[in-house]
């Protein structure tokens, strides 16, 4: 039975995290649980339950800047941040219901733990990227700080930038402070229809490529579309989505002026405001899309121009369900649960054009027998291994949570 200590102040997640490396106790770090079956399953007999370090410490609208307690849940963040007009531009997506939790139980240390970014990243750029200064506790159990409430605060490394995707492998976040960003007045979605991957790509492209400031690109294949809640979508076949967002008549202006522009590809629609809205939050949390109770989820990251050519081998080796964000550059994929993941395949896939495969959601048995993350080279995973060393050298926190041994 796993035995849980619920911390509410940063001097005791140090005291627990400094008895646990005295007695070399593993420890799960957990805020609110909604993304423990994101990565492989930590073998602990203790749990560090950060849910009661919760908290807005410091909110400064026109200097676009936040501070809070790393277990606060996300969503008294957003309700925050939209008293005000204002965003986390990277647009975290709420994974919690794709992996069998309560939606809207994510919290903000968790979601810069895991450096999650939804369809905004293109644009804005990844969580890491708004990360701007840290509280935490080594696996040591000593405290530390680093970076702090502007952009350019760093002299040396950046460690909010290493622990950023760590997964809670290296240090507990106990307080976070980010960058926000004032919400678009406006946002509308141009839609094209009917387009095969290759073309979407090029529709995508040219829509990046232009003067017209699109900060969402996403292409739905019909199985995918017609899964959509928003009606236009679902009803066109396959779909490739664009998304403006600013002042009124700018958006109105570049909406109809990307249409001319994508006219030569086929027929096209225009999303306003919730529907818009609807469909790149789909997008962003996948189940919408994906959520099949038989099939595994994998998250590709390639190169844009060769995700049609990494579908197509996926395709000739397994059944499969898909559609891309991130311009084409992110693909997510679902397969049938047999042949262990067929995460050699996936990844024979992408070899020859570079990127890596994660496997979000699996069952466990299957996320500890498998390389959940791009497997190491022997420079990278030494490296890692030195990092880690740092850090935890008594291997506490989150054990194995990456990659077997560290």
């Amino acid at each position: 039975m796993t035995e849980t200590l619920k911390p509410d102040a940063a001097e005791q997640v140090a005291e627990a995290v400094a008895w646990a490396a005295a007695e070399e106790i593993p420890l799960e770090v957990v805020g609110r649980g909604s993304k423990r079956g994101l990565g492989r399953p930590v073998q602990a007999s203790h749990s560090l339950d950060l849910s009661g370090l919760t908290g807005i410490t410091l909110y400064e609208p026109e200097e676009l800047v936040l501070a809070a307690r790393a277990g606060t849940p996300l969503a008294e963040i957003h309700a925050a941040l939209a008293e005000n007009k204002q965003q986390l531009a990277f647009e975290p997506p709420d994974l919690a219901p794709l992996l069998g939790q309560a939606p809207g139980s994510g919290t903000l240390g968790g979601t810069l733990a895991c450096n999650l970014a939804g369809p905004r990243r293109i644009k804005a750029g990844a969580a890491r990227d708004h990360f701007l200064g840290v509280t935490a506790a080594s696996g040591r159990g000593e405290l530390f700080k680093s970076g702090g409430r502007v952009v350019k605060n760093v002299t040396g490394y950046d460690l909010c930038k290493l622990l950023t995707g760590s997964y809670g492998t290296l240090a507990v976040m106990m307080e976070v402070t980010v960058k926000v960003l004032p919400a678009p007045q406006k946002a509308r979605t141009v839609l094209v229809f009917g387009l095969d991957d290759a073309a979407a790509g090029t529709a995508m492209s040219r829509a990046l490529g232009s003067m017209h400031e699109v900060s969402g690109a996403a292409h739905l294949p019909a199985p995918a579309a017609a899964r959509s809640t928003v009606s236009y979508v679902a009803a066109g076949g396959a779909v490739t989505a664009l998304r403006v967002e600013g002042p009124g008549p700018s958006v109105e202006h570049r909406c109809a002026a990307l249409r001319r522009e994508l006219a030569d590809l086929g027929e096209t629609e225009e999303l306003h405001s919730v529907n818009s809205e609807t469909l790149w939050r789909e997008i962003g949390e996948v189940g919408r899309f994906l959520d099949r109770p038989d099939y595994l989820l994998w998250r590709l990251s390639v190169p844009p121009q060769s995700g049609p050519a990494v579908v197509r081998q996926v395709a000739d080796a397994m059944p499969s369900l898909y559609y891309y964000d991130w311009g084409g550059g992110l693909i997510w994929l679902a397969v049938p649960s047999q042949e262990q993941a067929w995460h050699e395949q996936i990844r024979a896939a992408l070899a020859p054009h570079g990127g890596h495969a994660t496997l979000i959601r699996a069952p466990e048995a299957m996320r500890a027998a498998l390389p959940v993350f791009q497997p190491l080279d022997a420079a990278k995973a030494a490296l890692t291994g030195r990092v880690k060393e740092g850090f935890d050298p008594r291997r506490i926190l989150n054990p194995g949570r990456m990659y077997p041994g560290l």
